[in-house]
């Protein structure tokens, strides 16, 4: 009930309303059958986690939960790996004790579910079980230096979430600091708590300056081929597009308004729009005033002066980071950014607000959290935060 085929009554209902049942079942068999044919290799989703699945398939890499015992001798082969999980952790997270770490690692409480490559840990996450409680905490999860930006860390974290619902567990606690809540955040784990205090208080272990953050797994989803399954469904729905698409015979001519120094037009004038059945969801957005403007600019002006924006001042070079544009798809730095202002490119706030994030977001996602670039965009969103609510802009979905 967890595989693939479970997933598509997730896509939108609306997509379904409009076309032939017939229809949609003969896209969905279309791209399955594409998918069986092509093989592991064939995939192209572009996920973080789509390398690191394939290499588990090929043999590259793979996933052992290890813990140690008081009741048994432990298997060699397990200690050399537990010892090479404290180097990591060790390593990468250099404000732990390592006498703490060392003593998380090998208490028979505690679990690892350690990342292996060539026989060795190369990364890992050590956890510790409180089935009564429904709830795991998570203490440690790191990847070593050299094997970091390979989608690694969300491979494992994946394998933890499959592991716990085989275990009947279903929450995930853990104490993140102020550069890790991003990573955390995009695994799937929020600030909003909603286990009750008696069912965890006394049970995890609290670290100062740190804050709280939950993740509730879904039974019903096999998270290591979530991604791919959401590639799948994206390929469905682009399917019956195209479909719907073959119904409207008619071809409207492209826009030429712009090139007359049209800077913005209604979504339902676009010709063939409002024949294609689309209807505007939500008001228009007022165009900003020339004191918002100014605001913008202000604000920008600032964060450009701080000083964590130095990674973020010009567009990432392919000398430094190779692969960047593989990863980051949509990039964005504080001169583009200063560019767009100059050019009146953002007729409302919330344009302003989601390419400055993105600069911060793209951060988090290519660079891991130990990094300096990492350390930067937490404190630079930190202060664009600040500059926002100083400003009078809402701001709670940036918190």
């Amino acid at each position: 009930s967890r595989g693939i085929t479970a997933r598509w009554p997730l896509l939108p209902g609306n997509t379904l309303e409009c076309i032939p049942r017939k229809v949609v079942a003969q896209v969905i068999e279309r791209v399955t059958e594409a998918s069986r044919q092509a093989g592991p290799s064939g995939l192209s989703s572009n996920a973080r986690d789509e390398a690191p699945r394939l290499e588990e398939e090929q043999g590259t890499i793979r996933l052992e939960v290890i813990q140690n015992t008081l009741y048994k001798d432990l298997p060699r082969q397990h200690l050399l790996w537990l010892v090479g999980m404290q180097n990591v952790y060790g390593q990468q997270l250099p404000r732990m004790p390592k006498e703490y770490i060392a003593r998380l690692i090998f208490d028979p409480k505690h679990k690892t579910l350690a990342l292996l490559k060539n026989n060795s840990s190369i990364g890992g996450i050590c956890f510790r079980q409180f089935p009564s409680q429904n709830f795991t905490e998570i203490v440690f999860h790191a990847v070593s230096s050299n094997e970091q930006v390979k989608g690694y860390g969300t491979h494992i974290m994946n394998h933890l979430k499959d592991y716990h619902i085989k275990c009947g567990i279903t929450n995930f606690l853990t104490f993140a600091d102020e550069f890790a809540i991003g990573y955390f955040k995009k695994q799937g784990f929020t600030k909003n708590i909603t286990l009750p205090n008696h069912q965890y208080e006394g049970y995890i272990k609290e670290y100062e300056g740190a804050t709280l953050m939950q993740c509730s797994l879904n039974p019903k989803i096999c998270y290591v081929q979530l991604s791919k399954v959401i590639h799948q469904q994206k390929e469905v729905v682009q399917g019956l597009v195209e479909w719907k698409q073959s119904r409207i015979n008619k071809v409207y001519p492209g826009l030429s308004c712009f090139r007359e120094g049209v800077r913005s037009i209604p979504v339902e004038s676009i010709p063939g729009v409002l024949e294609s059945g689309w209807t505007p969801r939500t008001p228009k957005e007022e165009e900003m005033s020339s004191a918002q403007q100014k605001q913008i600019h202000s604000i920008w002006s600032k964060l450009k002066a701080h000083n964590s924006a130095w990674p973020f001042l010009e567009p990432v070079k392919t000398e430094i980071a190779p692969d960047y544009y593989t990863y980051i798809k949509y990039p964005s730095d504080l001169k583009t950014v200063g560019e767009r202002i100059q050019k009146g490119y953002y007729v409302s706030r919330k344009m302003f607000v989601a390419d400055m994030n993105r600069i911060f977001n793209n951060c988090k996602l290519y660079n891991d959290p130990s990094t300096e670039y990492y350390k930067c965009a937490g404190a630079l969103q930190k202060a664009f935060i600040n500059e926002l609510k100083e400003h009078g802009f809402q701001t709670t979905s940036f918190d």
